[in-house]
């Protein structure tokens, strides 16, 4: 028997949005279920038992998208990696990679290619499993690079804190100064922080702030683990930009 559901998040739209609009939403829900990271399921190593069929329909309690038994196996495990690789729209793609291109090069060339690879997709998974241990009923779909990310900026905290990173000021206007990276990543942690634990709601929406949170303190580990074996922290070699 086939059940219906107003979508929930970024899939709450099909309930007020009619015709084509609505179709479109649940069959970017249907595609979330099947291969993002959902936190009920990585918890619990099963796939849900309903999911979107892509169709949306109508029935006693409004619009909706229709749900029905999935018809494929689903690894909840391995959705993490294919969710990595997904994102909301384009300004979510290029500000991950934008944060990924001034603080990853790096890390890269501090740990080689392929430890930096195992890396990455590590604190990936720390960020996914974290926050889904946090929000064990939660069906709602992790999409994107963040929590990975969030590792690199968490490691590069540690190994170049006193590296310096331009950035936009805002003061009356904009204005782009070098600020050591212990000032801009450390900032930036605690707002992450701050939005993930509700005191302040300025960042709020669909963004999982807890599993940045999850992604930047397992960086953390690796890169104090990296300074206890390798040496002092520094400044960064020269780079292009740095």
């Amino acid at each position: 028997m086939d059940h219906l559901r107003a979508c929930r998040g970024q899939r709450r739209g099909p309930a007020a949005h009619p015709g084509g609009h609505r179709h479109a939403l649940c069959r970017q829900a249907a595609f979330y279920d099947r291969y993002a990271a959902i936190p009920h399921e990585l918890v619990t190593d099963r796939q849900l038992p309903l999911v979107p069929t892509g169709q949306a329909a109508v029935g006693p309690q409004g619009a909706g998208c229709l749900l029905q038994r999935p018809p494929y196996r689903k690894s909840p495990p391995l959705s993490v990696l294919w969710s990595m690789f997904l994102h909301a729209g384009w300004l979510h793609l290029l500000g991950n990679m934008l944060f990924l291109v001034v603080f990853g090069n790096n890390i890269e060339d501090r740990m080689g290619k392929l430890r930096y690879l195992i890396f990455y997709l590590a604190c990936g998974y720390a960020a996914a499993y974290g926050f889904a241990v946090a929000n064990s009923g939660s069906t709602e779909p992790l999409i994107g690079a963040s929590g990975a990310i969030s590792g690199i900026l968490g490691a590069y905290l540690v190994l170049y804190p006193r590296a310096r990173v331009w950035s936009l000021v805002p003061f009356l206007f904009f204005l782009p100064l070098r600020i050591p990276a212990w000032i801009v990543l450390g900032l930036w942690f605690l707002l992450q922080w701050m939005y993930s634990a509700g005191i302040t709601t300025a960042g709020a929406g669909s963004v999982a702030y807890l599993a940045h949170v999850f992604g930047f303190l397992a960086g953390v580990l690796v890169g104090l683990a990296m300074r206890a074996a390798g040496g002092r922290d520094g400044d960064v070699p020269g780079r292009p930009g740095r």
